[in-house]
């Protein structure tokens, strides 16, 4: 038997997972994907938020400071990227500067860094910021990461302590038993004394399995361009002044140097796919903030969906009518900058009152960050080929990954077996070719490390095979 068994493999359940395998339990992770962080925590703005726009009184105003403080350290011991861009939200007119005062005013409140700049003073910083503009907020402590990076550091962790990790295990049914529950899969049976539903836009229905919801999650559909990295568009991240139906259209620069510009923000089946409308959408409004916007080195678009809750704020309890069933649901914006203070905050008020949780003294909580070839010096380079030939072998031009990293990201714990998974871990066909070069050889690596045909090597899910047969 399990002592938790965690429902989601998003931001949220890899650092739970994580962070429990610090103390002597039998835990579990399972998600209906066959990679961790495949959906929400996949496709998203990759912004940690500071904390100034979460209304007063809220567990995401809380959670959202506290997470964003933490992430920090979380990155250090992770081996991950983080990224202090800073942010810029830029008023245009008279009643959006007002709205202004409120957001620095819950920044002073809150203790979060701050400064006003006039129109004159942010077009110095970023020319390419709209006319209209009239003052700005910045928000200097204002970072991005790499999502799902931060999600897989944290469930190889997890892994390497001891969780158990169950992917493409959909949820099909939970039963209660004497001592708890047990959850059903097509390929297995999980006996736990504890479930955390980390299901992200399904959080709902995993709840209706044990007990009647008290709340509704809708997913929000939000569509993007991704602009190429020699494109230096943004220095700092630029919102316009937040509405009720988020923060706005956006750009991003990222870690790795390429530019978001989106989302929209509209509900949506839970469809991952991009449309006319919705790009059209975002096309019309980034144009508020700023101008000169080059869509024409757009390498690609995306959608996610985030999981909007009924209740308009985070959902963290334990389920009134299902004793041991804990509810982390509704985890949208800002759900990613404050996901490392969810964690902390579930397991203090809602884990550990049931649950003893002795320390593992054997537990390690960092991880040493993958080799990079081209973060490396060139003497670093030549020792990383002496030692292994393959870190010569260029897989990726565009990105510039060898084929001895793509190697490594399959047999690390939690490794990639598909293509995207390996595109997530090292990023070949994350460039301006979108892997119209090095798919194929990436596929021919997986093929050979994991000992399977081609023709079984998959993009994604099990029924996403690339191969049909050989034809000669």
């Amino acid at each position: 038997m399990y002592d938790i068994v965690i429902v989601g493999a998003g931001i949220i359940g890899t650092l739970m997972a994580r962070e429990l395998s610090r103390y002597r339990l039998k835990t579990a992770l399972i998600d209906k994907e066959s990679d961790v962080a495949n959906e929400t925590s996949m496709a998203n703005s990759a912004i940690v938020h500071t904390g100034y726009d979460p209304e007063d009184g809220t567990l995401k105003a809380l959670l959202n400071v506290k997470g964003a403080e933490m992430y920090p350290q979380l990155c250090r011991e992770l081996g991950c990227r983080i990224k202090q861009t800073g942010a810029y939200i830029a008023a245009c007119g008279e009643e959006e500067e007002a709205h202004l005062e409120i957001l620095a005013d819950r920044a002073e409140r809150r203790g979060i860094e701050y400064a006003w700049l006039s129109n004159e003073e942010a077009h110095i910083q970023e020319p390419n910021l709209s006319d209209h503009v009239t003052r700005v907020l910045d928000f200097p402590t204002t970072c991005v990461i790499y999502p799902w990076e931060v999600a897989i550091a944290a469930a190889e962790t997890a892994v390497k302590n001891g969780t158990e990790l169950y992917l493409n295990h959909a949820c099909t049914g939970i039963d209660r038993t004497e001592t708890g529950y047990v959850v059903h899969t097509k390929d297995r049976d999980l006996e736990t004394k504890m479930i955390i539903n980390c299901a992200g836009i399904f959080a709902d229905e995993l709840y209706a399995m044990v007990g009647t919801p008290d709340f509704e999650i809708k997913p929000r559909k939000g569509e993007y361009y991704v602009l190429d990295n020699t494109v230096h568009f943004v220095k700092h991240i630029v919102f316009p002044v937040p509405s009720a139906k988020g923060k706005g259209v956006l750009a991003v620069p990222t870690v790795y140097g390429n530019t978001l510009i989106g989302p929209n923000s509209d509900f949506s089946d839970p469809e991952i796919t991009t449309t006319a409308e919705g790009l059209a959408y975002v096309r019309e409004n980034i144009t508020k903030t700023l101008k000169n916007i080059p869509l024409n080195m757009s390498i690609r678009t995306f959608a996610g969906l985030r999981p909007s809750g009924s209740r308009g704020d985070f959902i963290i309890e334990e389920a009134k009518d299902a004793p041991g069933f804990i509810n982390i649901a509704g985890i949208e914006s800002p759900g990613l900058a404050s996901a490392p203070a969810i964690v902390e905050y579930a397991i203090e008020n809602l884990i550990r009152p049931k649950t003893p949780l002795e320390i593992n003294e054997d537990a390690v909580m960092t991880r040493e960050r993958p080799v990079v070839m081209s973060e490396l010096s060139e003497e670093e380079r030549t020792e990383m080929i002496r030692r292994d030939p393959r870190y010569a072998n260029i897989v990726c031009r565009c990105e510039q990954i060898s084929e001895g990293e793509v190697v490594a990201c399959i047999n690390r714990p939690c490794g990639a077996r598909t293509v995207k998974g390996v595109k997530k871990r090292v990023r070949p066909g994350m460039g301006r070719c979108q892997g119209g070069f090095c798919e194929p050889k990436v596929l021919a690596i997986l093929s050979r490390e994991l000992g399977i045909p081609m023709t079984e090597v998959v993009l994604d899910a099990p029924d996403s095979r690339i191969l049909i047969r050989e034809n000669r």
